[in-house]
């Protein structure tokens, strides 16, 4: 790899001097109550939402290990990154009843719909999975990049990177998160699109490209037999992955909860879901021009998470090559302040004020600000232990999440579609559920001590797409089970809160959507069905 000269740090310097002073500016602003600090006062314009959906999507290691996918031969992995149709779902289906009504955080809506319990458990649940999961693998992940990029030691890179990121979060909140996502989702797109553009005239364009790797490379559709990712599962685990992930987790929704209103908030996620079209061809794409140029014995790499870092350091000129690395830095810093700032709110709204409901506004914020603190430093004592696992990051990722979601995909999708779903269901199906998923992660690491052809052995090593399907059936059955087995909720509980409960709108009320939001919505449907049916190894 090529090491960064003199114009490159005035880029980087650049990037940041700009990103300190937006921050800056936000912080200035006076935080006034909890909805200011979480939710940036519900006041924030569709491009900003559907930019820091964006932004909060896209981590660093998320940009290294589409890469990576890229470069190792694991094409049906991109079905994961095309979920743009899933954003979508969240702006059309589920978004209207989490702004109807008006909750901070995702088990807050599960207190509504179903009851207290419910509530705590998902809230404790989720921040233990983002401490352990997102803080970490970010910071992780995000200090071996940045050790990578601008040639300095790991610890240095991941500690400055999460104090920096970590500040503005604690004294900014939610307005903060934002805007600088804002900020960095354009410099990550111009920087990576710039590299796939130049990586596809080095490689000598599509055509050349596929000649070189051959057809069957690009083919996302493995027949069921495949052990690996067999389309069937594939097709089903990644949608339920994504229901989860897109549309019930706080990390996301919570950008969209921070619209002016609901019209602005669908058309956050519209453009979100826009934008979520965009890794496919700026991330995956030059892992793949990487592994070609790499054949043609124009470029050397060991492993295929170094595809990016390498092709972008070997082929940009001076500069941009500063640019890119600045994206990659700001796709870390974006995704580290939405999760900070998440378990923020998670903590201050569903755990601290249901304890301490007569807690003044004043003192919640400052709470909100050191829960953010303390996870900050979570997430670096976790970091030694991240050191220990597997460098294939990104697919490690997806199957834990097709081990979680499921249980809470079933009761968020069948809570507002099905009104007979109960408390007792859902609480019965969170609980179970995640004994379940735990097992299963528990029985995989101790799969070589098992019986081969035996029980456990079998439920240890099931494909994990394979598992996750099966899983949501177990989970959805159990749900209706229970449900249609004990009483039925109070239906002035479910005002409001499931499709058939809803308001019918009144003669002469504005709608929440014009033609140009249906319009957008096909268009994105279109593109993700034409980019799947083009995969297809021919």
């Amino acid at each position: 790899m090529k090491s960064l000269d003199t114009l490159d740090w005035i880029c980087i310097a650049a990037y940041f001097l700009v990103l300190f002073g937006l921050a800056v500016w936000v912080i200035m602003k006076k935080t006034k109550n909890t909805e200011d600090y979480f939710l940036a006062g519900r006041n924030i314009g569709w491009f900003v939402v559907g930019a820091s959906i964006f932004a909060s999507n896209i981590g660093s290691e998320h940009v290294v290990g589409l890469a990576g996918a890229g470069a190792g031969d694991k094409m049906p992995m991109l079905i994961f990154e095309i979920q743009a149709w899933v954003v979508l779902i969240l702006g059309w289906v589920f978004l209207p009843f989490y702004a109807r009504s008006g909750v901070f955080t995702m088990p807050e809506f599960l207190e509504k719909r179903f009851s207290a319990k419910s509530r705590w458990f998902l809230s404790v649940v989720s921040l233990v999975a983002y401490v352990l999961t997102k803080v970490s693998v970010t910071i992780y992940a995000g200090g071996v990049v940045v050790s990578a990029l601008l040639g300095i030691n790991f610890w240095v890179g991941a500690i400055s990177t999460v104090v920096l990121t970590g500040v503005y979060t604690i004294f900014g909140g939610m307005r903060a998160v934002v805007y600088t996502e804002t900020l960095q989702a354009i410099v990550l797109v111009i920087g990576a699109a710039a590299l796939t553009f130049i990586g596809l005239d080095y490689a000598g364009g599509w055509g050349e490209l596929k000649a070189t790797l051959g057809p069957e490379y690009f083919n996302m559709w493995r027949p069921p037999s495949d052990p690996d990712f067999p389309w069937p599962s594939l097709l089903i685990t990644s949608t339920i992955t994504g229901v989860w992930y897109w549309c019930t987790d706080q990390y996301i929704v919570q950008r969209t909860l921070t619209a002016k209103n609901l019209k602005e908030g669908r058309r956050g996620a519209i453009w979100g879901a826009f934008l979520k079209l965009l890794p496919v061809f700026i991330f995956l794409i030059p892992g793949v021009i990487a592994l070609a140029l790499k054949q043609k014995g124009m470029l050397e790499w060991e492993t295929p998470d170094q595809a990016f870092p390498v092709l972008m350091s070997n082929l940009l000129p001076s500069g941009l090559r500063g640019l890119v690395a600045a994206g990659l830095l700001a796709a870390l810093m974006s995704s580290l302040a939405s999760v900070f700032n998440s378990c923020s709110t998670l903590f201050t709204v569903d755990i601290y004020k249901k304890l301490r409901p007569e807690t003044s506004e004043t003192k919640l914020v400052r709470i909100g600000r050191i829960a953010t603190l303390i996870v900050v430093f979570l997430g670096i004592i976790w970091i030694p232990i991240m050191a220990n696992i597997s460098g294939v990051l990104y697919e490690y990722l997806q199957s834990v999440q097709s081990y979680i979601a499921p249980p809470i995909t079933a009761v968020f999708l069948l809570g507002i579609f099905f009104k007979r779903i109960n408390a007792t269901g859902a609480y019965t199906t969170l609980v179970v559920g995640f004994i379940a998923g735990m097992t299963r992660i528990a029985l995989e690491l101790m799969s070589d001590s098992f019986a081969e052809g035996s029980v456990l052995h079998t439920l240890a090593t099931v494909n994990f797409l394979t598992f996750g399907a099966w899983f949501f059936l177990f989970c959805v059955v159990l749900l209706v089970g229970v449900s249609l087995l004990t009483p039925a909720q109070d239906e002035k509980q479910l005002a409001g809160l499931t499709f058939a409960t809803v308001r019918k709108p009144q003669p002469g009320e504005e709608k929440s959507y014009g033609w140009i939001d249906i319009a957008a919505s096909v268009v994105i449907v279109i593109i993700v069905a034409w980019v799947m049916l083009s995969f297809n190894g021919t």
